[in-house]
C-alpha cells in the first residue's frame, strides 16, 4: 500500500506542477494572439510564425493539460448515475472506467498517432505555412504526451479509488466529496 500511495502522490504532484506550467503557456498563447491582432490590424504587420506560435501553444496546453484536468476532477462525466452514488460505488465506477474505457481508448489513440509522430520526427517536419515555425514534430509529439499523461493520471485515479475501497478515503476526496467547498 505505501507504494500505491507514493505512486498517487508522485503522479498528482507531477500533473499539478505541469498544469500550473501549462496555464502559463496558455496565458502566453493569449498574449501572443493579442499581440498578433494588434500588430496586424493596428500596424499592418503580420508574422506567420506568431500565428503558428499561439495555435501551437494552445494545442500543447490542451493536449498536455488533459491529465491535470482529470486530476482536478474537471472532466465532463455523465452524472445521472455517478452523482447520487455512494463513495464506494463511485470508486468502482472510477476503476472500471479507467480500465475498461480510458486506458483502451488511449492505447488506440497512441497506436494511431505513433506512425504520424514518427514520420514527423524523421522528416524534421515544420509548419506547412511559409514563414511558419519549425518543429511541428514537437507539437505532434504532444498527442503521445496526452496519452501517456492521461494514462498515468487514470491509473492514479484508479489507485485512489482502490485506496478508498481499502479504507484510506483521505487519498480519494474527489469520490467522497470532502474536497468540495
Amino acid at each position: 500500500m505505501p507504494l500505491l500511495i507514493l505512486f498517487v502522490r508522485t503522479i498528482d504532484g507531477l500533473h499539478g506542477l505541469l498544469g500550473r506550467l501549462l496555464a502559463l503557456g496558455l496565458l502566453a498563447a493569449a498574449l501572443v494572439c493579442f499581440a498578433n491582432v494588434v500588430l496586424r490590424y493596428g500596424f499592418g504587420i503580420a508574422h506567420v510564425w506568431m500565428q503558428d506560435l499561439y495555435v501551437w501553444l494552445n494545442a500543447a496546453g490542451f493536449t498536455l493539460g488533459a491529465a491535470f484536468a482529470l486530476q482536478a476532477d474537471a472532466h465532463v462525466r455523465v452524472d445521472v448515475f455517478y452523482r447520487p452514488a455512494s463513495a464506494r460505488r463511485k470508486a468502482w465506477i472510477e476503476i472500471l472506467g479507467s480500465f475498461v474505457f480510458l486506458l483502451p481508448m488511449l492505447a488506440v489513440i497512441a497506436a494511431w498517432a505513433w506512425p504520424a509522430v514518427r514520420l514527423s520526427w524523421l522528416f524534421n517536419e515544420g509548419s506547412q505555412n511559409i514563414g511558419g515555425l519549425p518543429g511541428l514534430y514537437l507539437l505532434k509529439t504532444c498527442v503521445l504526451g496526452f496519452c501517456l499523461g492521461l494514462a498515468l493520471q487514470g491509473l492514479a485515479q484508479a489507485a485512489k479509488a482502490a485506496l478508498l475501497l481499502a479504507g484510506r478515503p483521505e487519498y480519494a476526496p474527489h469520490l467522497t466529496g470532502s474536497d468540495r467547498g
